[in-house]
């Protein structure tokens, strides 16, 4: 049993130190695994302050981004994952360390299944600090993805999810360019029928530094994914 973490960072300066404490748990103690941070064009301190910290034994690989962009840093940290299993952690400290531990357990008792979705919106899940319009867009936006994909998952947009690194590869190409990226990754793996299962996640919003996500921008981002998915899944249904 072994697991990948992917970290994509830019300039997470004011918060990075916190984020790899997260992973100081005596849990990952007893487990292979590796913390693949992906610079994706940082132009502050936060590079020379995870090289400080790797200092202290943390199992720190850091990789550059060759072209701007969350989608190709994504892509890039897939590709360099030398372990059984990837989940993708952001560096916010939005996403509990706790649920990963739960991520990983069930992998391992389930070994039939291919991925573990976390959901921030069913019973017993725990999300603080959401900001009301981003909330209220999220839900239109997840439930009406869910609908028109007959699934009955409702947390596609969010990163924090396990997966088998063999099936992610099956994934390629990706063609999101950013934070879509994380929307196309889940649609891909219910058109293509891959065994996942479901659980209640906690969330918080972030409390340092500066989100990278803008709604304006993005929006169109996750239409075209969204239109590309659905037109996939017709595809392979012909």
């Amino acid at each position: 049993m072994s697991l990948s973490i992917l970290i994509p960072v830019r300039n997470e300066e004011k918060i990075i130190e916190d984020t790899l404490k997260y992973f100081d748990d005596p849990w990952l103690k007893n487990i292979d695994y590796e913390l693949i941070i992906i610079n994706d064009f940082c132009t502050d301190k936060t590079i020379d302050k995870i090289h400080n910290i790797n200092k202290k034994n943390y199992n720190i690989k850091i990789i550059n981004n060759t072209k701007p962009g969350l989608g190709s840093a994504i892509t890039l940290g897939i590709q360099s994952a030398s372990n059984l299993y990837t989940v993708i952690f952001m560096a916010d400290l939005s996403d509990d360390i706790n649920d990963l531990k739960k991520y990983y357990e069930l992998m391992y008792e389930k070994k039939e299944i291919d991925c573990v979705f976390g959901s921030r919106f069913i019973k017993q899940s725990k999300v603080t600090h959401y900001p009301f319009f981003k909330f209220f867009l999220n839900r239109v936006a997840n439930n009406f993805i869910k609908v028109i994909f007959f699934t009955k998952y409702n947390d596609f947009t969010n990163a924090f999810k396990i997966y088998k690194t063999s099936i992610l590869l099956e994934l390629f190409p990706l063609v999101s360019e950013n934070f879509n990226v994380f929307l196309e990754i889940p649609l891909k793996i219910i058109s293509r029928k891959y065994k996942f299962e479901i659980i209640p996640i906690s969330w918080k919003g972030r409390e340092k530094g500066i989100t990278k996500f803008n709604i304006k921008e993005l929006s169109s981002k996750y239409i075209f994914t969204a239109l590309y998915c659905l037109l996939e899944k017709i595809l392979l249904k012909k």
